[in-house]
This record gives structure tokens, C-alpha cells and sequence, in this order.
């Protein structure tokens, strides 16, 4: 990996959440934005996220949009945040399609056919690796690649199905089992693959967050020397960013729970966590060890036997980063399985 863009948080063990004293958007170059549940929720923007991000790219900070979705075009994706009043071109935006089709292209020859079952980013992403999208298992596929579409039927993962089934080469875009949508969170691409594997068997290749394929497509396309990743889920955004050994903040407008966020393992633990966009405009307070526990702001947080407790008053977010670094101490490598629910309800989470 390249060294100029590794971050402080590369490497297993992180404790607690890092304190920052200055705004985040001028201690790094670039923010790695995912979309989904960070900047928008379906066709709305998630709120604070316009204004945030206008007042980042205002002070210096590069926008680049990161997406596991791989169902739309990055034109497409532009025009959409455009819309919502933040001026992106195409090429600000890397999705997994990107990184799988480039995953694909490396295996195979140019010219070689692949049974595409997914959006329109999807096949736009194939075609421009040199390789030829097809539509059925019975056209002599090279390989299968199957990434998100809400208009995905039953006769399209049948495809796929009878594809793996034969043998041929099988890659996935990403694994999210969920994605978050106006109404709430929907079923997502990972979701789609079981199916697919519980009727052929066999693991595709995965190259989306938080696979090194998609941290590599974004380092190529962003030439980022100081990035920050930004997102809402554990598992992808946040793992991601520790595979690739950069730093990177967690925002609670997504899946993520406070709770899910106290029982993270070391892959899964940011280095900052913030309620939304607007923690990128702002320092990130310090967490620091106090009397057997560690205080942030005005809380301070510790073990006692198996319960987190939490004691204080303040900024709510500020008791959350505490109980984080009581819970992680505890934890070690592992995760943490103290009662932590009287504490968050103590700062409503």
C-alpha cells in the first residue's frame, strides 16, 4: 500500500476514539464520503450533509464520493448529488462497479463475455474495462458479476445461479446485506448473493468495502496524500478504512447503532465518531483516562463488573466516545460484552 496515505489508525489495538484539535476538514486533504446513510438516505440528502460538505470544499478539503452501490453510473450519481445543491463531476465519484469490473478485466482477456446481473453502473463499468456485458447463462459467459439493482427479478439471480452452477468464474460488487432507504433499511447486493449462493454454492470474488479491490480503485482515482474515510457502517466503510491503514470517522446517520458501536472489534472501531456530517467542520474532543475510567467532556465513563456505567452530564456524544473507550480498553481484541443500555440511555442512544 502506499505509504504517503496511511493514517494513524493502521494497525490492530485501538483503545479509544482520537481527540483532533483542529476542524477535520483542514487535518485532511481529501474526505472518502460514502453515500448511503452518510450524504443521502434514497432520493433525500440526510440532514446537515448539503451544508456540511459545502463548507469542507469551501475550506480546501476534496470531495470524493465512495459507494458500495454499484446499481448506477457515476454520471448518474453525480447529477443526483448536483441536485441536491453539491457541484460533482463524474469523476469524483468511485463505486464498486468500478473496482469489480477493473477486478474482472485483470483475470480475463479483452473481449470476453460477462453475464452482468445488476444496474446500468454495473454494465456501463464492464464496458469500459474492454469486456462485453451479457444477459443469460446460455451466452457462453466468462465470468458472472452480480451487483446491486432494485429492479433485480427472480429471473435474473436464476441466471447467475445456473452460471455458478457451471463453473464459470463468479464476482460480486459488494456484500452490504443491507442498504438504507427512505422508508427505512432494505435488504442490499450481500443480501442478493446468499441467494444466489444457497442455490449454486461456491464464494464469489468480492472487490467493494471493505475488500482491498475498492480501497486500491479509490487511491488510484483520488491520488489522496491525507484521506479520511467517512461512513456509517462497521463493516464495510470502517474496516475498509483499517484494511487500508488510513483514519476514519463515524457518523450515526446510517445503520450503525451506539450500541452495535460498543461492541465493535478492532477492525471496527474508527477513529472518530460524530452524530453527522458536521463533526467534519469541527475539532474531535479528547478522550482521556480518569480514576480507573476515561472522561470526554464532561462524562466519564468505566467497567464495573459486567456493566458499562456512565456518570456526568454534557454533550451526549461526548458520553458516547467516553463509554467507547471503556468498552474497548475492556474488550481488548475481542468485543465487548458488558451491559452498556442504562448507560446509553443515560445520553438517549
Amino acid at each position: 500500500m502506499n505509504e504517503q496515505i496511511r493514517g494513524r489508525a493502521g494497525g490492530s489495538g485501538r483503545r479509544r476514539p482520537d481527540g483532533c484539535p483542529r476542524p477535520l476538514s483542514e487535518a485532511y486533504d481529501t474526505a472518502l464520503l460514502d453515500l448511503d446513510g452518510v450524504v443521502y438516505a434514497g432520493g433525500q440528502a440526510v440532514p446537515h450533509a448539503v451544508a456540511s460538505l459545502t463548507a469542507a470544499r469551501a475550506g480546501g478539503m476534496r470531495l470524493a464520493y465512495v459507494t458500495n452501490n454499484a446499481s448506477r453510473t457515476p454520471r448518474a450519481i453525480a447529477d443526483q448529488l448536483s441536485g441536491f445543491g453539491l457541484p460533482t463531476g463524474p469523476e469524483d465519484v468511485i463505486t464498486s462497479a468500478q473496482a469489480v469490473a477493473r477486478l474482472i478485466a485483470e483475470q480475463l482477456p479483452p473481449g470476453a463475455r460477462v453475464l452482468v446481473i445488476g444496474g446500468a453502473g454495473l454494465r456501463v463499468a464492464v464496458r469500459e474495462r474492454g469486456l462485453v456485458p451479457v444477459a443469460s447463462a446460455d451466452d457462453d459467459p466468462a465470468a458472472v458479476v452480480q451487483g446491486y439493482d432494485p429492479a433485480l427479478d427472480w429471473e435474473r439471480l436464476a441466471e447467475a445461479g445456473y452460471a455458478v452452477q457451471r463453473g464459470v468464474p463468479w464476482f460480486a460488487s459488494n456484500t452490504d446485506l443491507t442498504i438504507p432507504k427512505e422508508r427505512g433499511i432494505a435488504p442490499g447486493n450481500g443480501a442478493l448473493v446468499e441467494v444466489v449462493r444457497i442455490a449454486a454454492g461456491g464464494t464469489p470474488q468480492v472487490a467493494g468495502k471493505p475488500q482491498p479491490p475498492m480501497h486500491r480503485e479509490t487511491v488510484l482515482r483520488t491520488g489522496a496524500e491525507r484521506p479520511l474515510v467517512i461512513g456509517d457502517r462497521l463493516d464495510t466503510d470502517i474496516e475498509g478504512a483499517y484494511n487500508g491503514g488510513v483514519d476514519s470517522l463515524l457518523v450515526l446517520t446510517g445503520v450503525t447503532t451506539a450500541a452495535e458501536l460498543l461492541t465493535a472489534p478492532p477492525q471496527h472501531r474508527p477513529t472518530y465518531v460524530d452524530a453527522d456530517l458536521r463533526g467534519v467542520l469541527a475539532p474531535q474532543p479528547e478522550v482521556v483516562p480518569a480514576d480507573g475510567g476515561f472522561r470526554c467532556g464532561g462524562w466519564r465513563a468505566e467497567l464495573s463488573g459486567d456493566v458499562l456505567v456512565l456518570d456526568g452530564d454534557g454533550i451526549p456524544l461526548d458520553g458516547l466516545r467516553a463509554l467507547c473507550a471503556a468498552a474497548w480498553t475492556a474488550a481488548g481484541e475481542g468485543r465487548c460484552g458488558a451491559d452498556g443500555g442504562k448507560a446509553l440511555g443515560r445520553i438517549g442512544m
